[in-house]
This record gives C-alpha cells, structure tokens and sequence, in this order.
C-alpha cells in the first residue's frame, strides 16, 4: 500500500504535464473563447468594430474540437461586420462560410439556414450600392438574384415546418430585394441608403451615433444565441 502511494506521489508531476498538453490546454482554451465571445455580444450594439476584434479572440482560442460552436462564432463575426460597415469582408467570410457548412455533414440546420439568411442580406446590400454606384446590371444583378432565391427557399421551408413569423419574415425581405432590382436609377439616387446596422431603428442608434439615414427596417427574429439575425432589410423600395 505504502509503495502504491510512493509511485502515485511520483507520477503526479507527469500527470500534471500532461494534462497541461491535452484536456487542459482545451479547457483553458475554451475558457478564453467563452470569455472573449461574451464581450464581443456586449460590443456588438454600440461598437460593432470592436465586437468584430472581439469575435477574432474568441476564435483565436477556440479549441479544435468546438465544432458548430466555432462554426457559429465565425457566423456572427460575419453578420458583425454588417453592422460594422465592413461589407466586403462580411461577404467573403459569408461565402465561404455557407461552402463550408454544406460540405461538414450533421450541422445544426437552424446555423446553415441563419447562415444563408445572412448571407441573402449580404447580397441585398451590395445589390444596392452597386446599383448606387451606376454599375451595370451584369455588376449587381447575380447579387439580387442570389438573396432573391435565397429568401424565397428560406421561406418556404419556413412554411413547411410551420414557422408563419420565419416565413412572414423572409417572405417581406424577399419582396424587398424583389423591388430593388425593378426600381429605376432616378428613383433609387433619391432614396436613403438603408443602414447596414442591425439595431438601427429609425434612421438612429447608439451604433451609428444618429448618423445613419436608413429607414426603419423590418425585425427579425433572434437566433439561437439571442443576439440576433443578420443585418435588417430596408423596405426602402416600397
């Protein structure tokens, strides 16, 4: 017995080391992800930029084995940097997120359908600044086209499953994209730019310090972690 304690007190220091190389070091990891996710959902409504550094922490830390917890991390970086004006990025992270997800078999469907959604309203606002911009219609209509199928399969498997708010929500956001594509330059130089800030609400947040001229857009339903869809459509084509 008294050997048994003696070999136990001396292994323990390896023990130690090796748990500080394998389960430890994912704790400790995962520990620092939760952290730094937590701050960038306190950043995200009044300075989104700062949630997007924030959110790149989190994943900084995120051990190997997080799975559709990475996945999502990485989806609310991407609608982030919506609301961060930082568009270009948002889309090229959305694009290859969305590739990603449907080539990892068993992902949580509600994460590939937020995933798209976003995605959609990535599409809608390049749409629109293209459109702005004079660009010719080959430049910006493969945007409007590609949320404008993606709202119409999100609505309808909306319906499917009985989901009437889903369906009502991505049912208006699909009517929107619709309307931009058919208005005329001469009407949509004269309308404001809908805000790329998912708080936004009536033209005014703490996010954009009073400064956006977006109307106010349509809610949406909060996603699974309680922070929110994708940035909001402007109806500003009606």
């Amino acid at each position: 017995m008294r050997v048994g304690v003696i070999l136990l007190w001396l292994l323990l220091p390896a023990i130690a080391v090796a748990w500080h190389l394998g389960p430890g070091v994912d704790g400790r990891a995962g520990d620092r992800a939760a952290a730094a996710a937590r701050e960038a959902d306190r950043l995200r409504a009044d300075d989104p930029a700062a949630a997007v550094d924030a959110f790149d922490e989190a994943l900084s830390h995120m051990p190997a084995t997080a799975g559709d917890a990475a996945l999502r991390l990485r989806l609310e970086r991407a609608k982030t940097r919506i609301d961060a004006s930082q568009l270009a990025e948002a889309s090229r992270e959305l694009d290859a997120l969305v590739d990603e997800l449907a080539a990892t078999p068993g992902v949580d469907p509600a994460l590939v359908a937020d995933a798209h959604d976003a995605l959609a309203t990535s599409d809608f606002y390049v749409t629109w600044l293209k459109r702005l911009e004079g660009l010719p219609r080959d430049e910006w209509e493969p945007h409007a086209e590609s949320a404008r199928q993606t709202w119409r399969l999100l609505a309808e498997e909306a319906e499917r499953r009985g989901d009437a708010a889903a369906a009502a929500r991505h049912g208006a956001n699909l009517e929107a994209v619709i309307r931009l594509a058919r208005l005329d330059p001469d009407q949509l130089q004269g309308l404001p730019i809908p805000s790329q800030c998912r708080k936004c609400q009536g033209g005014k947040c703490r996010s954009c310090k009073g400064k956006s001229k977006g109307k106010t857009p349509p809610q949406r339903a909060p996603d699974n972690r309680g922070a929110g869809g994708g940035a909001p459509v402007d109806e500003s084509g009606s």
